[in-house]
This record gives structure tokens, sequence and C-alpha cells, in this order.
């Protein structure tokens, strides 16, 4: 509960009470604001009618939900930089430069940065600051090398070699945007550079410095891909040979079956055909060398003859054939090169050349850049509350607003504005909509909302022109639903004037007034006798075509058998008797009933044709003013993601300034005679016409004249009063 003396003022929308807030000091006191009493107590950030940089802002904990503990940070925050927080209710778009209370150190360091803002963009001396004006960064910081965001670009550094330098970084990691939207180069990318350059220079000196790692020089490199090329195959070969010796009989399947070669021949052949490429390297004999001209697998020719010229010839001279001690000796020479090339770093600085990444090292680039980065670094502040700057002049200008759309509903029942969770106005069937919100899944926000007890329809809204689409709900508040239903258009204005084509894919039933659930009765009677009356016709219309086809169909075919004589018709006494029974009956019901309203007084007629008014229309209306009552804004909001606390009800008045029903502008002058008006039918004043003569009637004859007029012939005898 409220725990100050803060004296809270408060205002009844539809039946529930609200704070109303009117000065700055309402605004700094909300902490002290029972949360009970708040209508509502989280909002989203997004689907919303509001500035979506302020909301950014506002949400300090990035879950995309503005909360009570966040929105009264901020309203502390601005609050305490203002000289006067009544400024905060004006939601003016500029902020004057005098309003900041200097006597706050941060205020005075706010001051500073906002008339630096307007320095950077040529408007020194300016009284006042605009969010326009702080809210592009790139614009403000457009002639600043050093922002404090911890980003250098190449242009801020102080001589050729440094640029270049930085320049590498660039190529070698990518660039990082800084405030003005720059490329540049960070103090993580500033140190991983330069690691990598002594990594990678460390790694070359150990093979500069150990001759057996390129024992062959630059060619060391292709010698080592070309028997790395045929490793694999020539450890098969040899180890198949030394499986021979061991065991002959296993000479026939280590060279491959007869039958496998059958397979081959059977088919178009390539010297690179996967068959033949899983076949030994040569054919395999106990102790035999390794031919390395000839005889060879010749899948694997071409890589058995790069071997030899590239690792053969080079170490252990020309030869024709390769035994396996002289193999195990090669693989042995390059053990120390796949060593070190085991431990090669991650090939990021290597694009540079060897030349380029020692000149680098040997210069003093990095100490250049470090200075730079440091020097950014001390204008961090500075830059800082530049930022902070925009922060103030959004709080300033929109924190009052959203107020009034979270700690009450006051422009939503004000009706002076729209609230920020009104998408816009949908025009559909002669009336506009003005309770519209933006739907991102109709299926689950219609479970939820089905609740609040209104008719809701929702509709997919396109314009063409762009391919812009968006769904929203709308609430139908006035009128009748009559000519409402899925598949209906219309037209979907946003907040900004754009104009949508709107179509309804769902709707949620619900009375919309009084006035509708009173004639809702009658209109059903008429639409089942309007059914019955069409499907009775359509049968007749069936009937009558098959039996016009049955006689075209005789016409047609003469020679065809006739058909058997249906038997005649006989009528069935005991339906006769049933019908004359009811006939009766009914005729009965009708003379009572005529008996009962001639003995009636004249005065009691209207009482009991009221009476049957209210029978038939009653339930109906009884109905509809229970879900009216609890018509509720509530659930329609919380399946948008919010968290409304009280009951927002939106009662039969206010649901007519929600949805305004067509009329004709005061003044305006209808002309006569429509040449195209429906025929006007004689049945409703012959009715009429009827109904008082038998009202007449049942006059004279109560009160007794048509039986003096007739000399007691006719009619009921005057009552004597006794006295």
């Amino acid at each position: 509960m409220s725990t100050n003396s803060h004296p809270w003022q408060f205002f009844r929308a539809c039946g529930f009470d609200q704070v109303r807030l009117t000065t700055g000091a309402d605004l700094l006191n909300l902490d002290q604001l029972d949360k009970k009493l708040w209508v509502a107590l989280a909002c989203p950030t997004v689907g919303v009618e509001f500035d979506q940089k302020t909301l950014a802002l506002i949400d300090t904990d990035k879950d995309g939900r503005i909360r009570v503990p966040e929105l009264i940070a901020a309203v502390k925050w601005v609050g305490a930089l203002l000289k006067d927080p009544n400024d905060l209710m004006k939601g003016s778009e500029a902020l004057p430069l005098t309003a900041l209370n200097e006597a706050n150190p941060e205020a005075a360091a706010l001051l500073a940065s906002a008339r630096s803002i307007l320095s950077n963009l040529g408007k020194p001396g300016a009284p006042e600051i605009t969010t326009s004006e702080t809210s592009d960064l790139a614009k403000i910081f457009a002639g600043t090398s050093f922002n404090g965001d911890g980003v250098i670009p190449p242009d801020a550094a102080p001589d050729e070699a440094t640029r270049m330098v930085i320049g590498d970084i660039l190529t070698v990691f990518g660039p990082e945007a800084d405030r003005s939207g720059r490329p540049g180069v960070n103090q993580a990318k500033v140190d991983a550079f330069f690691s990598a350059l002594v990594a990678f220079d460390t790694w070359e000196k150990k093979a500069e410095s150990d001759s057996t790692i390129l024992f062959l020089g630059e060619a060391t490199v292709s010698a080592a891909g070309a028997l790395r090329a045929v490793k694999a195959k020539v450890d098969d070969y040899f180890g198949r040979c030394r499986l021979a010796a061991f065991d002959p009989r296993a000479l026939t399947a280590l060279n491959r079956e007869e039958k496998e070669y059958l397979l081959l021949v059977a088919k178009d052949l390539t010297i690179s055909a996967q068959e033949i490429s899983g076949f030994p390297l040569a054919t395999i004999a106990a102790g035999k060398p390794l031919p390395l001209s000839s005889s060879v697998n010749p899948a694997w020719a071409a890589a058995v003859e790069t071997f030899r010229k590239s690792v053969v010839a080079p170490v252990l001279g020309d030869r024709s054939e390769l035994t396996e001690a002289e193999w195990t000796e090669l693989v042995g020479r390059f053990a120390n090169y796949e060593g070190w090339m085991a431990v090669k770093p991650p090939a990021t600085v290597e694009k540079l050349g060897l030349a380029r990444v020692r000149e680098i090292l040997a210069g003093s680039s990095q100490t250049a850049i470090n200075g730079l980065l440091a020097r950014d670094k001390a204008e961090e502040g500075n830059a800082n509350g530049i930022v902070a700057v925009d922060r103030l002049v959004r709080y300033h200008r929109d924190l009052a607003k959203l107020c009034r759309n979270f700690v009450n509903f006051g422009d939503f029942y004000g009706r002076r504005d729209k609230a920020m969770f009104q998408a816009g106005t949908l025009f559909l069937d002669q009336r506009s909509c003005d309770l519209c919100l933006d739907v991102t899944d109709v299926g689950r926000h219609a479970t939820m909302a089905s609740l609040a007890g209104t008719y809701l329809v929702y509709v997919d809204c396109v314009r063409k022109g762009t391919g812009e689409k968006r769904s929203i709900v709308a609430a139908i508040t006035g009128g009748d639903s009559d000519n409402l239903m899925v598949g209906r258009n219309g037209v979907f204005f946003d907040r900004k004037g754009n104009d949508f084509d709107a179509t309804i894919t769902k709707i949620v039933d619900n009375p919309i007034s009084i006035q509708q659930a009173f004639f809702s009765p009658y209109k059903k009677l008429v639409r089942m006798v309007e059914e019955n009356v069409a499907k009775r016709a359509a049968a007749a219309d069936a009937g009558a075509n098959a039996k016009l086809a049955k006689a075209a169909d005789v016409a047609a075919n003469p020679d065809k058998a006739a058909p058997a004589k249906e038997p005649p018709k006989t009528f069935d006494v005991g339906v006769v008797a049933a019908m004359g029974v009811a006939l009766g009956s009914i005729g009965g019901a009708f003379a009572a009933a005529f008996k009962v309203l001639v003995e009636v007084k004249d005065w009691q007629l209207p009482m009991i044709f009221i009476g049957a008014v209210l029978a038939i229309s009653g339930p109906s209306m009884l109905i509809a003013w229970l879900k009216l009552r609890k018509r509720n804004l509530g659930p329609i909001l919380d399946a948008n993601g919010w968290a409304v606390n009280a009951k927002a009800r939106m009662n039969v008045p206010f649901g007519g300034a929600l949805t305004e029903v067509a009329s004709l502008p005061p003044g305006a002058h209808i002309a006569v005679g429509d040449k195209f008006a429906d025929r006007k039918s004689d049945w409703p004043k012959l009715v009429a016409i009827l109904f008082l003569a038998w009202w007449a009637y049942a006059f004279i004859n109560t009160e007794g004249f048509l039986y003096k007029w007739t000399d007691g012939e006719y009619g009921r005898a005057p009552v004597v009063s006794k006295k």
C-alpha cells in the first residue's frame, strides 16, 4: 500500500477507478502507488504504436517487456535531471537546455554533451535539442575519430604505416562499425592479429633453424603432398606382400579373384574407375619391390609417377622400383616435416606473406594502435554522455504518454488520443472501429480474447502496392452483425494513414447491443421461414424438372415400353381424421384467444401486446445485458502479451464511442423521389386498420354500447356497479 502522503487523485471510467496523472510529482511518486491500483503491470515492446527505441531503452533486461520497476526507474532518472518535473507532462519533442538541473552533476555533464551534439551538427548556441538531432549517431560522430566506442578507423592513425597495418587487420579479421558508421578495429581484433603474427613467425623460424624439416627446400611441400597421396596405398601393397610371404595360399585372394575382373570387363572402364582404384597398387608377391614405372594399377599410375619424380628421385635417386626398407626410410625422412605441419597456426595472417608479417613485427605499429585505442577509451565518458542525451530527450517526450497507457488507460478512456495498443481504424459495413490491435497468432489470440465478451472480427490486411501484410483484431461495439461474415471486405487505416485491403478471416460472436438482442428472435424466425421456403421451393423445382425430363424422354423415344401405371392414390381415412382433429384444435385455440381478447378491457390490450413482445425478446435482451455489462478489454490485451491488472470494462455508452455507425451529417438534405425505390406494400396499413377496427369493436362491446344499439340482440350487457 501507499506509504507516503502524496495526494493521489482518481477518475472513474466505465465503472472502475484509475489514478489521475496530471503533474510531474504524480510520476515521481509512482513507486509509492499501490501496484494493485496500476491498470497494467507489464506490456510488450513490440506490436504497439509507440517509439520502439524509447521502449528498448526502458527495457533494461532486454526481455521484450516493460515492467513496473523499469518504468519507475526511468521516471526517477529523468525526473532528477530536470529543474521542473512538470515538463514531463508536456510530451514536447524539444528539450530546452535551460530545463536541465545544473546542480545535479549528471545533468551538468549531459548539458555539456547536448551542446557538443549541437556543435557537431553545426548548431552551436541552439537553445533546445530534439530527438531528430540525437538519434542519428552516425551524423553526430561523423567528424570525430575518437568517440569512445572502442573502435578505431584507419584514418584515425597519424601515419601511413599505422594506417596500412589497420588495413591489414581489416583484411584478416573483417571490420567493426564505429558510432559514425565507419569500418574500424577494436582491441580484441588488434590483440588477436598481433598474436597470430607472432605465432606464424615463430612457426616459420622453427623450420629455418631445423634443416631436417624442409630438407628439400621449397620442394619439400610438394614432395610431402606427393608422398601423402600414395602413402595408404603403398602401405597396403607392402602389407599384402608380407602376408603372401607368410602364407602363399593367400596369394590369389590378395591379388583379387578372376571373377572380380570378369565383372569389370563387362562394362566400359576408365583408369580412374572406382572399381580399379580399389585393387592393389601392383601384382602381389612375397618380398616383391613396388614397381614405379610399369605394372602399376592404371588408376594410380599418375600419382605413383609424381611420387617417383618428387620424392624417390630427389631422396634415393632415380630408380624403377622401391623396396619396403626404402619406403620406410622415405617416410621417416618426412616425419619432422609432418610434425612441424601438425602444429601450424590457423591460417589467418598467412595470406599477408611472411615478408609482410615480419615487417609489421619489426615496426612499432602495435604500440601506436594501442595508443589510439587508449585515446578513444578516454573519450568513452563524453561519448556515452552523448548517447545518454538521446535517452534523456526521448524520456522527456514519451514517459508521460507511456504512463497514460500503463499506470492508467487515460488515453484510451479519455478519447483525446489513441492508446498505444490501438493499431488504427477499420472501416467495415458502414461503421468505423477504433479498437483494433495487431495480432501475430490469430488462433492463440482468439482463445483468450473470446473471454472478453466482445464481438471480435479477425482481419487480414494487405497493401498490394508494397506487399506489406498484417493481421488485426477489431472489436465491434455498435450496430448489428447481420452483414458481418467471413470473407467480407473493408479498408483498414493504420496510425500513419496508410490504407490496407482488409478481409474478415474469423469471427468471435458476442452480443453487440441490447437493441440488436431485441430484434434477434424475430430475425431468426424470418431466417428460418426463408430457409424453409427456399428448401421447399428447391425441392418442388427439382421435382418439376424431373417430371419434364421424364416427359421429354418419353416423347423422344415412343418405341420404348410404356412404364407401368402407378396405382391410383387413395385417401387414408386415419390421416383425414387426424388433420380434422388438428385443424379443430387450432381453431379452438384461436377462438379461445379471441374470446379472452374480447373480454379484456381496452386499456389492457397494449399491456398484453407489450407482454407478448417481452416474452419473446426478453430472454435475448437479458442475456445480452448480462454479457454487455461484463465486456472487458483485459483478455484482448492479455492475449497480446499485456498483464492487465484491472477489469477494464467497455460498457454500452463507451462501446458506442469506440464504433461509430454511419449517419447523415447535421443539416444534410435528402432529395425525395427515389425512382428505384422498392414498391411499398399495403399490408402494413391493412393490418393496422384491422387491428384498430378490432380494438374499436372490443371497446364498444365491452362497454355495452353494442348491446344498447341493437336493443340487446348482440353484444355484452353493460355491467351495473353495485353501490
